[in-house]
């Protein structure tokens, strides 16, 4: 349809990925159109499942670095702990050194599960915002609200009358842009605006557009019909949010209606539970050998994993229902899989896996030519023995080294590898590398 294109989000990153979702979308409810069920709630749901499973391997990979990430956690503390201290550049060099070999060995980057989450946001972002705006992704939705809308701008003192509505505040800004020109209803972006504000509005105030304007009555129905058909799921009417049922139920005439108020309040609740489920079959993280940091990071997702289904809860509860059934279903279909995953990620063999990565790591450090087992040869140890003191390591108890005696050894051991070069100067140290590897490479 043209010109829908107004109402859609525009966003840099977002807004191109909004329009590709909303072209599903549209071919979701066209398709059930199609066979005589257009219904907004079964599109959400379908709409959602189609977009996990297209993520599922994104997924994958993101449970997949977590299982190996706990296998590996115990070398790269134990790495951590080797330099503990140890401040100097060549001390620090070292450690990263080999804890990139550890990253190597395990096949896994240390941004691994940043990046699939850097991929998955903005996609969930778009997602929210085709289900928030449907009319301006699905044209038949938007069909629905003419020729109330062309009428509606005709009438005078319109604008400021919807603007009045509970939702409308958001699109202020978007009325008083210079190409809006109330009364001139071929204006598509004025349309679009129009759009905008009735899609957030409740039956009460379509109603008062009937009242206000008594001409337009039978457009309001015509509109209503189409919205009560494409919005009603089980009974509820996804386009009013709980907030809005509750307060009707409470001041309905002939007292309060109980059974609609319990009705609100399924959606919200469901809500709170599917995502309490669903953190529960998350991969939880290990207590043991963390440090303090990482501590820190646990109880902050412990408390971030209490605090999210309260507050989907509550969101669900003040948005229309069609946004908290859209979060129920993504929380049972991501509980789904990773159920499914779990079992996929139990059923692999890490320390194959481990070995797999150990050998592309051999055949690229040779493609580069490199011998493999002189480059970060910690890294391929057992961690089990890291942290114990080496058999010709000094004593504690041992005499401590004086200032002067300190110099002296400096000076001794770099004034072999260049006698021009000041003792303990990066010069030096550089010439201490290049002799070795020109020793090691006879």
């Amino acid at each position: 349809m043209t010109g829908i294109i107004l109402t859609q989000y525009n966003g840099f990153i977002i807004g191109p990925i909004a329009r590709v979702l909303g072209y599903l979308m549209e071919g979701i409810f066209s398709f059930l159109d199609l066979i005589g069920i257009p219904n907004v709630g079964l599109s959400i749901i379908l709409f959602t499942i189609v977009i996990y499973l297209l993520m599922m391997p994104l997924t994958i990979k993101q449970q997949k670095f977590s299982k190996l990430s706990a296998k590996m956690n115990p070398e790269i503390q134990a790495v951590q702990a080797k330099y503990k201290n140890k401040k100097d550049n060549e001390s620090m060099m070292a450690m990263n050194g080999e804890t990139q070999a550890i990253y190597a060995k395990y096949g896994v980057s240390p941004s691994g599960s940043c990046i699939q989450l850097i991929i998955q946001m903005p996609i969930l972002f778009a997602l929210y915002r085709v289900i928030y705006a449907m009319p301006a992704y699905v044209g038949k939705i938007k069909e629905a609200f003419f020729p109330l809308v062309t009428n509606l701008i005709s009438q005078t003192g319109s604008l400021e009358f919807i603007q009045g509505f509970k939702n409308a505040a958001m699109y202020a800004r978007q009325a008083g842009n210079e190409a809006f020109v109330e009364g001139v209803a071929d204006n598509v972006y004025v349309q679009n605006t129009y759009i905008d504000i009735l899609n957030k509005a409740s039956t009460t105030e379509f109603a008062s557009i009937a009242d206000k304007f008594p001409s337009l009555s039978q457009d309001v129905g015509h509109t209503l019909s189409y919205l009560n058909e494409y919005n009603n799921f089980l009974g509820i009417n996804i386009g009013n949010s709980p907030s809005y049922m509750v307060s009707e139920a409470w001041n309905a005439q002939g007292g309060i209606q109980w059974l609609m108020v319990i009705v609100a309040f399924i959606i919200p609740v469901l809500s709170a539970v599917t995502q309490w489920i669903n953190t529960k079959l998350m991969p939880q993280a290990e207590n043991s050998g963390q440090n303090d940091q990482q501590s820190s990071m646990a109880q902050s997702m412990k408390m971030m994993n209490t605090m999210m289904p309260l507050m989907s809860a509550f969101f669900c509860y003040t948005l229309p229902a069609g946004m908290g059934l859209y979060w129920i279903a993504g929380s049972v279909v991501r509980s789904i899989q990773q159920i499914v995953i779990n079992k996929h990620i139990d059923k692999m063999d890490i320390d194959e896996l481990v070995k797999q990565n150990e050998g592309k790591r051999i055949k690229k450090l040779e493609k580069y030519g490199i011998d493999p087992k002189t480059v970060n040869k910690n890294a391929t140890l057992s961690t089990k023995n890291v942290g114990r003191p080496a058999a010709n390591a000094p004593s504690k108890a041992g005499k401590a080294m004086t200032q002067e005696e300190k110099e002296e050894a400096m000076k001794k051991s770099t004034e072999y590898y260049n006698k021009n070069a000041k003792p303990g100067s990066l010069a030096a140290k550089a010439n201490m590398v290049k002799q070795y590897n020109e020793r090691n490479n006879k």
